[in-house]
């Protein structure tokens, strides 16, 4: 069922329609089949460009939709009901994006960001490596000035889009501090050199490609570098807090569906002569589901508020991510005990939406690093 929702205009209340109508309409019919392809959907990325849902936050000047970002979520969360993996897609294109529009030059900007915008030019972010996940700060990859080049060597993982990304903000070491040595360079997907390896085998999400990418040589041009020398390692935390509470509300808008379909089942579902919906066993599991997803919604807009009105949001991104995503968890788990036998297949989403919601506990920061995140807020002058 619809979400009430409480938005600033008339324009966002048409931009958010405009996404839900899309989810219904143009991600619900595909979802099942290509999460179990392992297909991604590239046609469906270009859609959302033309219909302006790929950069709401971002500048009109660049094709953007200065959108505030409590408008950007609420259309992020109407995609996850609908298929999780696009909504996905549409929060790492937005983090893709944030490096050029917040750090780059000029010229960065005016040549670079409309295709990112308007779908045509599929982005990735690549911070994480093997051996520094939660540590980012541990990189290893290493750029080396040569002339008008910097030479890239190093391996990126769990690199969303990896093999079908256009462009990989590469975060990679040009000092030896530890975290004022690290850069970031805006590197094309055909550079030589770049490899993508083969996509992981992952539990869910599968329409979105996830992969190692090696980098073994690749030579990318200075004017490739965005933001100063050491800026990296301050960008990537600074997007990140705007990539968690991306993350918030696609679990929500996960969760929500998973609600739906479980609050459908009990109504229609009978046993010893009335709807299971009737029992009280189940009717509290319900509430208690429905008053999960309220609140992780509540929380990941009282953080996007913060973000607006340009006051410190990092604690907050990190609650709303900590409490959307294992709320979801939670509901998505429910949801299948309400079907009962039939939640456990395949013919019914909620077994699926229960295996894509474990990850979002995982990446963008695990939960036990935003527990960390929030102590230190706390504990910290």
């Amino acid at each position: 069922m619809p979400v009430d929702r409480e938005l600033p205009s008339d324009e966002a209340r048409a931009i958010v329609g405009l996404a839900r109508d899309l989810a219904e309409r143009e991600l619900k019919p595909r979802a099942a089949e290509h999460e179990e392809r392992g297909e991604f959907p590239r046609e469906v990325f270009r859609l959302l460009g033309e219909a302006g849902l790929l950069g709401l936050t971002y500048p009109v000047g660049y094709g953007g939709g200065a959108q505030p970002y409590t408008v950007y979520l609420q259309v992020l969360e109407e995609l996850a009901a609908g298929w999780a993996a696009v909504a996905l897609g549409v929060s790492v294109q937005s983090l893709a994006a944030y490096p050029v529009a917040e750090f780059g030059t000029e010229e960065q900007r005016r040549d670079l960001l409309p295709a990112m915008l308007d779908g045509s030019s599929v982005g990735a972010y690549c911070l994480s490596e093997t051996q520094s996940g939660s540590d980012a700060a541990g990189l290893q990859t290493r750029a080396v000035r040569d002339g008008d080049d910097y030479v890239l060597d190093g391996t990126k993982a769990w690199v969303t889009h990896g093999g079908v990304a256009d462009f990989y903000n590469v975060f990679c070491r040009t000092g030896e501090h530890r975290t004022r040595g690290i850069s970031t360079l805006l590197v094309p997907a055909d550079t030589p050199g770049l490899v993508p390896q083969p996509p992981e085998r992952k539990m869910g999400l599968r329409a979105s490609p996830t992969a190692q990418v090696v980098l073994d040589r690749a030579r990318v041009p200075a004017g490739r570098l965005v933001g100063a020398e050491g800026d990296g390692f301050r960008i990537a935390l600074s997007a990140l807090d705007g990539g968690r509470l991306g993350i918030a509300a696609i679990a929500t808008g996960v969760a929500q569906a998973a609600l739906d379909e479980a609050v459908a089942y009990a109504r229609q579902r009978r046993q010893f002569g009335q709807p299971i919906a009737d029992f009280q066993g189940v009717a509290f599991l319900l509430a208690d589901m429905a008053t999960g997803v309220e609140a992780a919604r509540s929380l990941y807009l009282t953080a996007a508020r913060r973000r607006d009105a340009g006051k410190p949001y990092s604690a907050q991104a990190s609650m709303a991510k900590l409490l959307a995503t294992d709320t979801a968890m939670r509901v998505a788990t429910d949801a299948v005990q309400v079907l009962g036998g039939a939640g456990y297949t395949a013919d019914f989403p909620v077994e699926r939406y229960m295996r894509e919601v474990k990850v979002m506990q995982i990446f963008e920061g695990t939960n036990q690093i935003q527990r960390m995140v929030i102590g230190r807020h706390l504990t910290q002058p």
